[in-house]
């Protein structure tokens, strides 16, 4: 029994760490970006050596790999839970257009999914990662959408799955005005509102009952 919870211990120990070291590398490649991150500027955020990183992980790439991953469920999740939230389909799309955008340069969890994604054009592992990230924000989309049909609120002149699609490659291509200071997110917002007018009908904007298309 002893043994037993001495393991667990351990293990809460390890998860403590890795937890440390996970937010540790998030802050460093915010501050340098991927391109010149190295293991011991993660180790320094941490207040370790890089060999009480490399303990925890095989090397870099497994950290931010990881890191990555974590991101990815985060923001899902996050956004996921936004939505969910408002039984009403028009509620919800309102509600999962303000969740996707990031709220200036310095939203640290969309800027930190953006400074890693360059290396899904390289790293296959990455690239499944970033299409997990994509696949679920369709998804969410596509439910609403879905939810909007049924309920009467929207109408849908293509297919659930190519609009939801499209909103979230509306979403990463203004993502980036966004975290580069050159769109604001009211703008971005608005944008994807008048997109939303003309896919499925309901102008989000407009108080619910009201906003339809003629």
């Amino acid at each position: 029994m002893r043994r037993r919870r001495d393991q667990v211990a351990r293990n809460k120990d390890q998860e403590a760490r890795r937890a440390q070291l996970g937010e540790a590398a998030a802050r460093a490649l915010l501050s340098r970006g991927l391109e010149g991150l190295r293991l011991k500027d993660v180790a320094a955020e941490a207040g370790v050596t890089p060999a009480a990183v490399l303990y925890y992980y095989e090397d870099l790439d497994a950290l931010m790999y990881e890191t990555f991953q974590q991101a990815i469920e985060r923001f899902c999740r996050e956004r996921e839970t936004a939505a969910e939230r408002e039984a009403d389909a028009r509620g919800r799309l309102r509600s999962c257009i303000a969740s996707g955008v990031a709220t200036g340069p310095q939203d640290r969890l969309p800027r930190l999914l953006f400074e890693y994604w360059p290396r899904a054009l390289r790293d296959p592992k990455a690239a499944a990662l970033d299409s997990v990230l994509t696949e679920r924000q369709i998804g969410v989309y596509q439910g609403i959408l879905v939810l909007g049909e049924a309920q009467g609120h929207f109408t849908l002149d293509d297919p659930a799955r190519l609009v939801a699609a499209n909103f979230v490659a509306m979403e990463d291509g203004y993502q980036m005005d966004v975290l580069a200071g050159r769109r604001s997110p009211r703008e971005v917002i608005t944008a994807l509102h008048s997109y939303a007018r003309a896919a499925t009908g309901y102008l989000p904007d407009a108080p619910q009952g009201a906003g339809a298309r003629p």
